[in-house]
């Protein structure tokens, strides 16, 4: 029986350079006219990515899934190879292995018998015959994920003809599009308003609020047209709430739970205006003690409603919610310290 996981983690080193001595030297695996420029983890650029619609901007950075056990796609399935790319790529990587002394033999073995199989086996020199007809699907990995879930995507590869879409567990779909825009989603920075302006006091309420002309949502659209395919999925996040987070025990939050929500028009927080100053704010804080000669780290975090659409897929699906915060500095004093 065949070491499925042993074959793959091979499989995976090749292409990723993880633990591989072959790579190390200096072995370019990408097939022969390959326009990857050295891209090893994706092997061909199968998937495009329009950020046009992103956030920009220096403080700008991307979200982090508020669900903690949802992440990006680890591994995927798609359209890879033309019978002559496969052929090149199992010729060049066959001779690494067998040059490489830290192999295992059963993994060299079983390297030696998947690409005979390609050759006179279930299939004849790498179906060359039928290069018009379709392309060999193999797996592609995301190389921000843990080798263990990378390893979820074992198959050797497989041939599908144009436009079909294998039944196989982890095949391309437009969801797995929506979650690798999900990960290329950048957001503004949440640097927001503070008034008062100057110096915050105690016992005063600090009014804060982002505006809804700048903070707007935002959206990344993956594709792929390959191999007969032609799929497209659109990850949208929209604010939703910002949350404060004062940096000090000593202060009273606004509203109490310090989850500001977004109002219709798409600001958070109200603007502070002259004579308000005694009022409570609709967002904001009211710290109780002095920042002494410090400053307290207080922390704004937007949660960011995530959905996508996609091909076949109209209406807007639910993603894991997003956050991003920034930590801005706030100087608090006493009220008798500007009166004396």
């Amino acid at each position: 029986m065949r070491d499925r996981g042993l074959v793959a983690g091979v499989v995976i080193a090749v292409f990723v350079g993880v633990g591989s001595p072959a790579y190390a030297a200096g072995i370019d695996f990408t097939p022969e006219g390959s326009q990857n420029n050295g891209n090893v983890a994706a092997q061909v650029e199968v998937i495009k990515f329009d950020t046009s619609n992103n956030g920009s901007g220096p403080a700008a950075g991307p979200v982090s899934a508020a669900q903690t056990d949802w992440t990006p796609p680890p591994c995927w399935y798609a359209p890879k190879w033309t019978p002559t790319e496969l052929r090149d790529y199992y010729q060049r990587t066959y001779q690494a292995i067998i040059h490489d002394a830290g192999m295992p033999p059963e993994a060299r073995n079983q390297w030696n018998e998947e690409r005979h199989n390609y050759i006179d086996g279930d299939y004849e020199d790498f179906n060359e015959e039928k290069k018009d007809e379709g392309m060999w699907w193999g797996a592609v990995y995301n190389p921000n994920a843990s080798i263990d879930d990378q390893l979820k995507c074992d198959r050797v590869p497989f041939w599908a003809d144009n436009g079909e879409t294998p039944d196989v567990e982890n095949i391309i779909t437009p969801e797995i599009l929506a979650g690798l825009a999900y990960e290329q989603i950048k957001v503004p920075g949440t640097e927001v308003t503070l008034a008062p302006g100057g110096k915050s006091k105690v016992n005063l309420p600090t009014w804060a609020w982002l505006d809804g002309g700048e903070f707007k949502p935002v959206a990344v659209t993956a594709s792929l047209a390959v191999g007969g395919l032609d799929m497209s999925a659109t990850t949208t996040a929209t604010p939703k709430s910002l949350r404060i987070e004062p940096g000090t025990k000593d202060a009273r939050l606004h509203p109490a739970s310090g989850e500001c929500t977004i109002n219709g028009d798409g600001s958070i927080g109200e603007p502070y205006a002259k004579g308000k100053a005694d009022q409570e704010p609709p967002c904001g804080v009211t710290y109780l003690r002095s920042s002494g000669d410090g400053s307290y780290a207080m922390e704004a975090t937007v949660t960011w409603e995530i959905s996508w659409t996609g091909t076949g897929v109209a209406a807007p699906q639910a993603l894991p919610d997003g956050t991003f915060g920034n930590e801005q500095a706030v100087e608090v004093e006493e009220i008798q310290s500007i009166n004396r």
